[in-house]
């Protein structure tokens, strides 16, 4: 994985959701061949990054981040909310200079977005750069390390999107096809993301 100026970019993957809403592990779930964290994992540019790190509670997603030689970090407690994921993920990589926090559910996410939100980063590397679509914010985003501090005080349920409510001027969208921002929390929506790849091929 490469350095990306000082302290290099991380990405966090963020996959320790309960899944209480999808009834089981969604991240084993195959569409087109491969399971939603295979095809997370593959959204990642590894050039791109001095560093992945996966936070999960599945012994499964932290098994196949360390084959793609990403670090696993062990969530033990997921119904915590989404908070504790992005402390346990974000204390690992405080020396980066900015992370990309990604969740494990958008299939049609491509590397290409990402690389165009890391580009928007660089060329401001203050801001917030997030994917969006017809103007409405989705994930991936970045945030450099001013924010870290932040993103560790996080409690409960509550993300990012908590960090960006209270710093809106830094916020710079990078516009996507709204198909890639799409993810899955039910059978249903998952049942419709299927539809919608086996439409595509």
């Amino acid at each position: 994985m490469a350095d990306t100026g000082t302290g290099g970019l991380g990405c966090l993957v963020m996959a320790a959701g309960s899944a209480s809403r999808f009834g089981s592990n969604k991240l084993t779930a195959v569409i087109g061949g491969r399971s939603l964290i295979a095809r997370a994992l593959d959204a990642i540019p590894q050039d791109l990054f001095s560093c992945v790190t996966v936070v999960s509670g599945y012994e499964s997603v932290l098994a196949l981040a360390r084959t793609c030689g990403f670090s696993a970090v062990v969530n033990d407690r997921p119904a915590e909310g989404v908070s504790r994921t992005i402390r346990l993920g974000t204390a690992q990589m405080l020396h980066c200079s900015g992370i990309l926090y990604m969740v494990a559910d958008q299939p049609f996410l491509q590397q290409e977005t990402v690389r165009r939100i890391a580009a928007r980063w660089r060329a401001e590397p203050g801001c917030i750069a997030a994917a969006a679509a017809d103007g409405r914010r989705g994930n991936p985003c970045l945030f450099p390390a001013r924010f870290f501090p932040e993103l560790l005080a996080l409690t409960g349920d509550r993300g990012g999107s908590a960090v960006i409510r209270a710093h809106p001027e830094a916020l710079r969208l990078v516009e996507t096809d709204a198909r890639e921002l799409a993810d899955c929390d039910t059978p249903q929506a998952f049942g419709q993301l299927e539809d919608r790849f086996s439409g595509s091929s």
